[in-house]
């Protein structure tokens, strides 16, 4: 293809055959797409990563959840992370704990309410309760990743598979946001 420089010369472009994206969007479809996974999800929520490894020494993903899924209450300590949640659309409850299982501070994350997010101190326990469905947050955390482990998961928080000790837990935390 023939076309001409700002200067008035010639000069032969060829087509874009490839294409090479350096930046990825957070739109409505993609919080869509996350989300319609959650859906299906045993765990009704789903991760989708923007980080390439998982060693990468920042973790940054959309985290799609529906109500009812359970976050165990849990902390970061090894290593120690900070995390971070932006509320891109939805609404939940966040929590922190003291090591008796107490609820310390709460707060609710409503960007329809002028509250976006929080960020949480390294070695604190805590959980979400997710209020609305198509709860779509972006998260970040220092990498690489690492699961929980036992020392990290609160030996109070129902285990995953305590079907009845979660819904007393979620119940639990639901009152706690009602009589916020």
């Amino acid at each position: 293809m023939l076309t001409t420089q700002d200067n008035g010369k010639p000069f032969h472009a060829e087509p874009i055959t490839m294409e090479i994206k350096k930046m990825q969007i957070i739109d409505s479809a993609l919080l869509d797409a996350t989300s319609a996974k959650a859906k299906t999800a045993p765990r009704l929520r789903m991760n989708h990563n923007f980080h390439k490894d998982l060693n990468d020494p920042i973790n940054r993903m959309l985290n799609a959840m529906e109500r009812g899924t359970y976050i165990p209450v849990h902390r970061h300590t090894n290593p120690l992370k900070t995390e971070v949640i932006i509320v891109l659309r939805g609404s939940l409850g966040t929590f922190i704990f003291n090591d008796n299982g107490e609820i310390t501070e709460k707060a609710v994350i409503d960007p329809q309410k002028g509250v976006y997010g929080f960020e949480i101190d390294p070695g604190e326990w805590h959980s979400l309760l997710v209020l609305e469905d198509d709860t779509v947050v972006y998260e970040i955390k220092s990498g690489p990743y690492t699961p929980i482990s036992a020392n990290d998961t609160a030996p109070w928080t129902p285990a995953p598979n305590d079907t009845e000790s979660i819904d007393i837990f979620l119940k639990k935390l639901e009152n706690e946001i009602k009589n916020f």
